[in-house]
């Protein structure tokens, strides 16, 4: 089947486990139920779960979420396991199966653990598998927090080149008052990410549930817009609200993003990244980077300069030194070294294993 775009769909804990009282079962699997309509519609799909925390609360029959570290990290480890088995068993009725992927933010910003991460998440879904992706509550250092997985998902869309993030709340979405006490507040319907009047509206509340949790979640659609994702923030109380937006649809808020998924990369990988090495490439290569849009491959490199890891910003030259592109290496300096002026259908024969068959693929790579 065509794929026709990739959507990262965030739930949050108080829809989950019903405002704490354990998994919501039937509504999770509504919810998978509409997700198989996608799929079945060319969409992948990428789950990023929150809930561990109040579902260990609830297996560990305590009476509230408890405030030291080590006792939400041992609630997160227990609802983990709760947490993954019931999106398994709900994937489950339509044949399909699911991964647990755990992250941490150090794993999104670290170079190397990206493209680790994004080769891993790739992989499933080519193999039509579920990626079911949460922090890693039980080993990060700051203090567990309401709203870390909104931006987990932000930086999920911009792991996965998604189109679209869908973060699934308890509210309707993002209104221009306060609904609470003016219950004639329109909604927003639409409105770039980048808008600054976003934040005054969404005001500054910290309580969770209502517009204190939007802060979040604008701050998530402003990560997600750097990649060309657009945001929509919507109820998921009604599970309808994935088919509306496949069908076109705008349910709740939509927060779009300045310029297309592929430019906003490109933007990114050219102005945040230091470089950390040189490749010298020869004419040919110059040529086709140029021309053609193509990845680099080794066969074009001449020389390799400098100490870089794999997953970190280096330069691409010609000869004369003069800069022609820059990108995320696929191989750290010492193999690359190795590689160069070789053909990809040479570089297991020389390392004894292949990482990617481009030295930078071209979704990594900006041209000058």
């Amino acid at each position: 089947m065509e794929r026709r775009g990739r959507w990262v769909i965030k739930i949050g804990s108080a829809l989950l486990t019903n405002n704490g009282q354990g998994l919501d079962r039937a509504l999770m699997q509504l919810w998978v139920d509409r997700m198989v309509l996608l799929r079945q519609q060319g969409i992948e799909i990428v789950v990023v779960s929150s809930g561990a925390v109040a579902e260990g609360v609830n297996r560990l029959g305590w009476q509230r979420r408890p405030e030291s570290l080590h006792e939400l990290q041992a609630a997160a480890a227990v609802g983990q396991m709760g947490l993954i088995q019931a999106w398994e068993s709900c994937f489950q009725h339509h044949g399909l199966h699911t991964a647990q992927i755990l992250l941490t933010h150090d794993d999104l910003s670290d170079r190397k653990r990206y493209l680790n991460a994004r080769s891993t998440l790739m992989t499933l879904l080519n193999f039509d598998v579920i990626p079911v992706i949460n922090e890693n509550d039980t080993v990060v250092t700051d203090e567990i927090r309401f709203g870390d997985n909104d931006t987990l998902a932000a930086l999920v869309a911009n792991l996965a080149v998604a189109e679209r993030l869908v973060i699934l709340t308890d509210q309707e979405g993002l209104y221009e008052r306060d609904p609470r006490s003016d219950p004639s507040a329109p909604m927003i319907r639409e409105a770039l990410a980048s808008d600054p009047q976003l934040h005054a509206v969404a005001g500054g509340s910290v309580s969770g549930l209502g517009r204190g949790g939007m802060i979040t979640k604008i701050r998530a659609a402003e990560l997600a817009a750097r990649s060309g994702a657009r945001t929509h923030i919507c109820s998921g109380r009604s599970p309808d609200v994935l088919t509306q937006l496949m069908d076109g649809g705008s349910p709740g808020t939509t927060l779009l993003p300045d310029t297309s998924v592929f430019n906003a990369r490109k933007q990114w990988l050219a102005g945040h990244l230091q470089m950390r090495g040189r490749l010298l490439l020869d004419a040919g290569a110059v040529a086709r980077l140029r021309e053609s849009g193509s990845s680099l491959l080794p066969v074009g490199v001449v020389n390799v300069l400098g100490e870089f890891s794999r997953g970190e910003m280096v330069s691409c030259e010609d000869e004369n030194g003069k800069r022609v592109a820059c990108g995320l290496v696929n191989y750290d300096s010492e193999e690359a070294l190795l590689i160069r002026r070789k053909k990809s259908s040479e570089i297991h024969d020389v390392l004894g294993y292949v990482s990617e068959p481009e030295l930078i693929h071209r979704d990594n790579m900006v041209v000058f």
